[in-house]
């Protein structure tokens, strides 16, 4: 189930589902260690008894919307089920200061006086392991512990300043038991107070309810590595009090997105989404620097791994949407991370988890029985390209020094030594869907804007000899680029070469990368004809042809694509449209090109999720999301495009 909102702090990250249910636990680190989520579809629900009557959020009776309230980093719920006469209004916040989610559930009478129960469940797999877990009820706080090991988490909530009484803790989904949340639904708990193994725990908290009035329930977990530490969390919430925590978090991310005032230019749907693609961003970055693709832990149902890793590409995309955005400080601990995580040999490895240990691959070493490095260039060249912008953006002069030796050159270095002197081109490596071997035009276009880049960076700081050799190499790309990668007779750049010299076998696929790498990293200039005729034919090529629309990235692209669907290139992918409409603002000369450039910002607003959430990409006839949804790289390439197009605008306005 694609997650509807995520909410986090830099130390936790919480996925909600589309029913306002906890499908996410991430702690001590934005994507690594879910002590929720899980193969078997683990998740807290959701319940209410009334009158001997009861319903999970599960159930069709329930109308629920949700999404990111308002003008600050917070989700709402708005849960309606008129045949128990109940609506739950939820606001939900991860505290910015400390790891504790909060939960206000305001609970209102749609049919005159009547009581009932609210039901709270908890599903842990601590460490994303369901053995040797605990769970009891600890009569010192009046709370619900689940602990293992260096990981505990405690659960407390209270209504009219009462903490709730009733409570039970079992067994979940082993020795043939569903689980303790089935002793919910007669409305009464049997309070078993402790149980370990495969354990989970509800509590309930009851009501009466009157017309035209509101009943308020706060409910909270606490995440530490001890319960001790737990313990302090709960005496904190219960001091400074739960509705102190939601209100200073707001005020918190309310002015963190306020920074700048692209927001304030926008129509009212274009500025939600951008305020909550930042949120989406801010959330999968950890305090230690990485930014994670997608905390989507649904991924593990349909593959071998997750998302949850930080791809330095990906990240780099981020990473700069921050840095536009003003968010210099949180950028500078990315490079810090990327300064420690490359290889002493000047390149960064396929993904890395966010506590800098490498992650997972299925790139090898050996190919036709001779080494190679399993890499793709493109991730090495685009946190340098991002770096200049990074300076441009901080004139942190201070920092750029201190990592100058140690990331840029290092890497740069690399670059231009892992050069086929035949060509002029990189060797080959993975190509950025990490599917296909080979020189491809992106990752040529991507390391000759990041030869550019450091070559920027050793002028800046007097050194002469590697400025001219950067630049030189990124000189001898571009020339390769033009006489190896380009096909004359079609004016198509080809999506990559195979071999090593240049001759004989090519991928003549149509990549929307391809073409979007050339102007972006400053090979071709926007206005060069030969860019301009090979966009027209890849959009041709490209264009889902459905009433969803949109582009796909390459043609005959057939992951997560339907084979009955073969009249269609490929699913459309948001980051595929966001880069041709860069091209047509780039491109732009009035306000008429630009109002049609803008087509491509508004189809990705109409297409996001109704909570503020962009997938990886839709379905071409349904435009259901599709594959990790939240991708934060879709999120940061909206963010990206959607200034250019406001800095387009006031240079046109200033003509």
């Amino acid at each position: 189930m694609a997650r509807s909102v995520v909410l986090g702090n830099g130390n936790i990250l919480v996925g909600l589902d589309s029913r306002g249910q906890v499908r996410d636990f991430y702690f001590p680190y934005v994507g690594l260690e879910n002590h929720v989520g899980g193969e078997g579809g683990i998740y807290h629900r959701l319940g209410v008894w009334s009158d001997g009557r009861f319903s999970w959020f599960d159930s069709e009776e329930w109308e629920i919307k949700i999404g990111y309230g308002g003008d600050t980093f917070r989700n709402t719920v708005s849960a309606v089920n008129r045949s128990l006469g109940v609506r739950l209004e939820f606001d939900d916040i991860v505290y910015n200061e400390k790891n504790i989610l909060v939960r206000k559930i305001i609970a209102k009478s749609t049919e005159g006086k009547h009581g009932i129960k609210i039901f709270f469940h908890q599903a842990f797999q601590i460490y994303e392991s369901r053995r040797g877990d605990t769970a009891y009820f600890d009569p010192r706080n009046s709370s619900i512990i689940h602990y293992k090991g260096r990981r505990a988490f405690l659960i407390n909530a209270f209504h009219n300043d009462k903490q709730f009484d009733e409570y039970s803790v079992g067994v979940f989904e082993s020795e043939g038991k569903e689980g303790t949340y089935r002793d919910a639904e007669d409305g009464i708990l049997s309070k078993n107070a402790i149980e370990h193994g495969q354990v989970d725990s509800v509590i309930g908290i009851p009501l009466r309810l009157e017309e035209n009035k509101e009943e308020i329930v706060y409910y909270w977990i606490a995440s530490g590595k001890s319960i001790e530490e737990v313990f302090e969390l709960n005496s904190y919430v219960l001091e400074k009090t739960p509705e102190h925590l939601i209100r200073t978090t707001k005020d918190f991310w309310k002015a963190w997105v306020e920074r700048d005032n692209f927001i304030s230019q926008l129509d009212d749907k274009s500025a939600k989404l951008f305020r909550d693609s930042l949120f989406v961003i801010r959330a999968h970055t950890d305090n230690n620097g990485a930014i994670i693709a997608s905390t989507d832990y649904d991924m593990l149902q349909y593959g071998h791994d997750t998302y949850s890793y930080m791809w330095p590409r990906d990240a780099a995309m981020a990473a700069l949407a921050l840095d536009k955005v003003g968010d210099t400080h949180i950028v500078e601990r990315f490079f810090a991370f990327c300064n420690d995580v490359i290889t002493g040999e000047g390149y960064f490895m396929h993904k890395y988890r966010p506590d800098k240990s490498l992650g997972s691959s299925w790139h090898p070493w050996i190919r036709d029985g001779k080494l190679e490095l399993p890499i793709q260039e493109d991730e090495t060249a685009l946190p340098i390209i991002t770096l200049w912008e990074h300076y441009r953006a901080s004139s942190d002069l201070e920092f750029i020094e201190s990592v100058y030796n140690s990331l840029i050159k290092k890497s740069a270095d690399f670059m231009s030594s892992y050069i086929n002197q035949k060509t002029g081109l990189p060797h080959p490596s993975y190509d950025l869907w990490e599917e296909k071997y080979g020189t491809s035009t992106f990752t040529s276009s991507a390391v000759f804007g990041a030869l550019m880049a450091a070559g920027n960076f050793a002028n800046l700081l007097g050194k002469t000899q590697d400025e001219e050799r950067y630049k030189k190499t990124a000189g001898e790309i571009r020339e390769g680029i033009m006489n190896h990668l380009y096909d004359k007779k079609t004016g198509m750049f080809y999506k990559m070469i195979t071999n090593a010299d240049g001759r004989g076998e090519v991928d003549k696929t149509i990549d929307i990368s391809s073409v979007y790498s050339l102007f972006a990293f400053g090979v071709l200039d926007i206005k060069d004809p030969k860019l301009e005729q090979a966009v027209s034919e890849t959009e041709k090529y490209l264009s889902v042809r459905t009433s969803i629309g949109g582009i796909a990235r390459y043609s005959n692209d057939r992951y997560y694509n339907s084979p009955a669907r073969d009249e269609i290139p490929g699913n459309p992918w948001f980051i595929a449209r966001l880069w041709l409409t860069k091209y047509y603002i780039s491109r732009a000369q009035n306000k008429g090109e630009l109002l049609k450039a803008k087509e491509g910002l508004d189809w990705v607003v109409e297409h996001a999720s109704p909570s503020g959430i962009l997938s990886e990409q839709v379905d071409p006839i349904s435009g259901e999301p599709l594959s990790a949804t939240p991708l934060t790289w879709s999120h940061a390439e909206f963010i990206l495009t959607t200034i250019l197009y406001l800095d387009k605008a006031k240079q046109l306005e200033s003509y």
